[in-house]
């Protein structure tokens, strides 16, 4: 297959395009950076790969959870790109492609996928690989992170035990991030499955409502008694 896959959901900013059994890769400083480097970065792998997008059978992203500022861009970018192409677009979840990661990097197979959400919480989802793909268990999680619920004898991956670790329950730990070379070996097995949509279909996934508070909320916190 020829895909391209993409991810700017955090503070890596990570592509990928995969032409039959090749893949080519990228990686760089997410955030701010990424809406302007996205774009030229995706031009010189294609060409690096010798591909252009009508050849590609989608273009695979991560929608989130995640920064919005990333997923808002990952979709734009996508949305633009297999519009003019006209190639369907694959959304993935953030966190399966983190327990993806994890298991290339670990071998592990029960996984705590979390992603650090700022504001003092995480984003959390778990999933169970059967040999074939993965599953996951209950719905995507935010909360903070003492809250986290880690069945024995599962492991914890993400990116976020630098900033939140003594505050997580006990147990292996992965460093892993939604890469895009994990949205590429996630990819056959959602195609097949029928999970690629129209580009307009290329939407975010947001799990926090919002990230900030207005002028009135923020007045009236101050105003409010201390207990």
């Amino acid at each position: 297959m020829n895909l391209l896959a993409l991810d700017t959901s955090t503070e890596v900013f990570a592509i990928a395009v995969q032409r039959g059994g090749e893949v080519f890769q990228h990686e760089a400083p997410g955030g701010a950076q990424a809406s302007a480097a996205l774009i030229p970065a995706i031009q010189r792998l294609l060409a690096q790969a010798g591909l252009t997008l009508p050849e590609l059978d989608a273009i695979v992203f991560g929608r989130g959870p995640g920064s919005f500022t990333g997923l808002r861009t990952a979709c734009s970018v996508t949305q633009g790109l297999a519009f003019g192409a006209n190639v369907p677009v694959l959304p993935v979840e953030t966190l399966l492609a983190v327990a993806e990661d994890a298991r290339a990097r670990a071998g592990v197979t029960r996984v705590v996928a979390l992603l650090d959400a700022r504001m003092d919480e995480v984003y959390a989802a778990a999933y169970e690989w059967d040999g074939c793909a993965w599953q996951r268990h209950g719905e995507i999680a935010l909360d903070a992170p003492q809250n986290v619920a880690v069945p024995p004898g599962w492991a914890m991956a993400g990116n976020v035990f630098v900033a939140y670790g003594n505050r997580l329950p006990a147990g292996q730990r992965v460093d892993a991030l939604p890469g895009a070379t994990a949205l590429l070996r996630l990819a056959p097995a959602l195609l097949a499955a029928g999970q690629a949509v129209p580009a307009g279909g290329a939407l975010p996934l947001y799990i926090r409502d919002k990230v900030a508070q207005t002028t009135a909320e923020r007045a009236a916190a101050r105003a409010a008694p201390s207990p």
